[in-house]
């Protein structure tokens, strides 16, 4: 499949601060890519790289086989940008900004950004200065779709947004796979994620620690069980990867970290009534990569 996205060995220094560092990624034609990470870690940093606004200082991106500090203007035709907050022109009405934006991006899908209208629920004959954070961000996610552009990269996009609208923007975003189109999404709602994204990249202190699929990453937490029993619950601290033993009442909770089949065979022993195993969320997962908050690193995302 075509690599539309490939970055590689990114690396950008802001003075002596070090807020990328080597970092490789690819996104593939089709592809929702979820990039997360703490706040710090070098998320804008990496988007700004991507989108010509900053030089790296190593390194190297190219989307569409272009290099985006080279062939910026080439680039900016193919791609839909959405920021969280957008700086929009408060004299103009949501109509006007609308039409500027699809001027600006060169490709407009008429039909579908009226239907966008309707499904963001948004009014575009008001001023600008007069809507909510929310509405600005619909107007910018509006204009995204409605352009029909090859890549969209999204950093924080439902920003504001209800939790309706926010469903409106997950349906939009799997129109825009479905339609051959390429999803750059970086966000802080990890559900939002879980829920939409084919793999998931995960950066911390400006580093690449963690890429796959969910099923991929599911290494990072572990397994929780819950088991009820007729009788007193077996006994399961000594076996390995077990932890977080709860024990009372006929009631055994635990998690297990790695293979699970010998923690399977002693509860079967058991006899239990109920037994429920349930993988950990994309949640789970992150709290596990950052239990404990970053520290040092001051400077923007």
């Amino acid at each position: 499949m075509q690599d539309v996205v490939t970055i590689q060995g990114l690396t950008k220094y802001f003075g002596d601060f070090l807020a990328l560092e080597k970092v490789d990624l690819t996104v593939k034609k089709g592809e929702i890519l979820g990039f997360l990470g703490p706040n710090g870690a070098g998320k804008t940093t990496t988007i700004r790289c991507m989108l010509g606004l900053l030089k790296p200082t190593n390194g190297s991106v190219t989307m569409f086989d272009l290099d985006s500090q080279k062939d910026k203007v080439a680039i900016h035709k193919r791609i839909a940008y959405v920021p969280g907050e957008s700086a929009l022109w408060p004299s103009l009405t949501g109509a006007e900004t609308l039409k500027l934006l699809a001027n600006v991006q060169g490709g407009l899908d008429e039909e579908y950004q009226q239907q966008l209208i309707e499904r963001f629920q948004f009014d575009p004959h008001k001023k600008v200065r007069n809507y909510s954070k929310g509405n600005h961000q619909k107007i910018s996610l509006i204009a995204a779709f409605a352009s029909r552009a090859d890549l969209l990269i999204l950093d924080e996009p439902t920003s504001g947004l209800d939790p309706l609208m926010e469903q409106v923007f997950r349906e939009c975003v799997l129109e825009a796979k479905n339609n051959g189109q390429t999803i750059f999404l970086s966000s802080h709602i990890l559900g939002e994620v879980e829920a939409l994204c084919d793999r998931v990249a995960v950066l911390r202190d400006g580093k690449l620690v963690e890429l796959g699929t969910l099923s991929e990453l599911r290494h990072l937490s572990a397994v929780s069980i819950d088991a009820t029993f007729a009788g007193k619950p077996p006994k399961v601290d000594h076996l390995p990867g077990v932890s977080h033993v709860k024990a009372s009442d006929g009631h055994l909770t635990l998690q297990v970290q790695g293979p699970i089949d010998a923690v399977l065979a002693e509860i079967s022993k058991a006899h239990p009534l109920s037994f429920l195993s349930r993988e950990p969320s994309l949640e789970e997962l992150f709290l596990s990569l950052y239990g404990k908050a970053d520290t040092g690193r001051a400077h923007e995302d």
